[in-house]
């Protein structure tokens, strides 16, 4: 693992959009109001040569544990407590504030190594304000502009000096590139409570409040011997019309983004409440971005009429969600760990489907034999022609059927045939992309 950089300061001193800066990419929402960012976002840089983790952290304030600032000041300490290295956010232009003291004590606590960055710090006169941040002890802090990459380059030199001394890092690369799982679902389906059990900490912060998780937020699972799995917990997905604050705007939009670069998604149910139209609805979304699919129903502890609850989602995806018939669906309690076992074989079992490579010639024996049981129909009055099948793809599978205007071919036929490559070369719980290619007459211009 590279050495953990954890960012920290009190809320709204743009901790998140320096972590973006430093990533290199956008990966933490960011907006004007203060508390937006509560779960801790992981992203790894390459920050003048060394490779290093990020941690963006929540503002840390003065709170109960048991309230939200509360629990989210947990997790601030957690990053911190994992870091090599603790930046110091300070906001130049509201000076330092009593808040930005108190968190500067509470850093020395920790017995960490500090640097203080001094943001919003723009310009001459920006690096002269910069200077009343000594006053914290923690030496010479550094100004930057997050927003407009001032002194960036001088932060990342600064960073890359103050990090311990590099250790050999290829040791366990063997097992593989990680394996991208996100986990999705409607606001309080369990997502942010199921990460926590599969890392066996409390990594996301949870609680009754629907609508905690706003960012997606990655971390590394590691595969015990597979390939590791990088997890992205993301924010509950409502109904596109119940969505009108912009912040949940972008949470949404951060959640669909890492579906579309996800390999397996987990779609979770709460089963109390059962599959409704706004489930399928995240379902077909995950189909037609081409991703394989596991469904976990989640809060199985609570549930009564396990047998009723089951035929009952049996029923609906046979009817509501044909075009991934044999999805995988798993039962879990992520509270009491009930059924947790099974859901990452399920994972891996569904993502090994979802990379299935076929034969050629397999697959025109099996085109003949699916041609002679049910004849392809007439199209204006002619009978198609469907002549030859090959694979282009996988992730997911996606076949390419030539033939005498096989690009006429009907949706129910092409349905048929799809549903004869599921069932025939076990690909259950993934898209099949079938492809039509009409083949050229030589005479049609004579």
């Amino acid at each position: 693992m590279p050495p953990i950089v954890a960012i920290v300061g009190r809320p709204n001193v743009g901790k998140s959009t320096l972590f973006n800066r430093l990533a290199g990419r956008r990966r933490a929402l960011v907006a004007e109001s203060a508390g937006v960012t509560r779960d801790r976002n992981e992203a790894e840089a390459m920050l003048r040569g060394r490779k290093v983790r990020l941690i963006d952290t929540a503002g840390v304030e003065e709170a109960a544990p048991q309230t939200l600032a509360g629990r989210m000041r947990a997790s601030s300490a957690d990053a911190v407590r994992q870091a090599a290295l603790v930046l110091l956010v300070v906001d130049v232009r509201a000076g330092v504030t009593p808040a930005d003291e108190e968190v500067a004590a509470w850093l020395r606590r920790q017995n960490r190594e500090i640097l203080v960055v001094a943001n919003k710090a723009e310009g001459r006169a920006g690096a002269q304000a910069a200077l009343e941040a000594c006053a914290l002890g923690f030496g010479q802090p550094l100004a930057v502009s997050a927003e407009h990459g001032e002194g960036i380059a001088d932060l990342m030199r600064e960073v890359a000096e103050r990090l311990p001394a590099e250790v050999d890092e290829t040791e366990g690369e063997a097992a593989g590139p990680a394996l991208k799982l996100a986990i999705i679902g409607r606001p309080n389906a369990g997502k942010s409570t199921l990460l926590n059990r599969l890392l066996g900490e409390q990594r996301m912060i949870t609680g009754p409040e629907p609508g905690l998780t706003r960012d997606a937020v990655s971390v590394l699972l590691d595969g015990g011997g597979d390939a590791p799995i990088e997890l992205v917990d993301t924010a509950g997905i409502r109904r596109r019309a119940r969505v009108e604050q912009p912040l949940e705007k972008a949470a949404v939009a951060a959640a669909i983004g890492a579906l579309k670069i996800a390999e397996v998604v987990v779609l979770t149910v709460d089963a109390e409440r059962g599959l409704d139209e706004q489930d399928l609805e995240i379902a077909r979304l995950v189909e037609r971005e081409g991703r394989a699919l596991v469904l976990a129903l989640t809060k199985w502890d609570a549930v009564a009429n396990r047998g009723e609850v089951k035929r009952a989602i049996a029923a609906r995806l046979e009817a509501s969600f044909a075009q991934l018939r044999g999805l995988p669906v798993v039962t879990l309690s992520a509270l009491t760990g009930e059924g947790m076992a099974a859901l990452l074989p399920a994972v891996r079992a569904t993502h090994a489907v979802w990379n299935t490579r076929i034969n050629t010639g397999v697959l025109n024996r099996w085109l003949e034999t699916a041609l002679a049981a049910h004849a392809p129909p007439l199209v204006a009055g002619r009978r198609l022609k469907l002549r030859y099948l090959t694979q282009a793809k996988a992730r997911p599978p996606t076949f390419v059927l030539f033939g005498s205007r096989a690009e006429q071919t009907p949706i129910i036929y092409q349905r048929y045939l799809v549903n004869g490559l599921r069932e025939r070369f076990h690909l259950p719980g993934v898209p099949i992309r079938l492809q039509l290619r009409g083949t050229e007459n030589p005479f049609a211009d004579r």
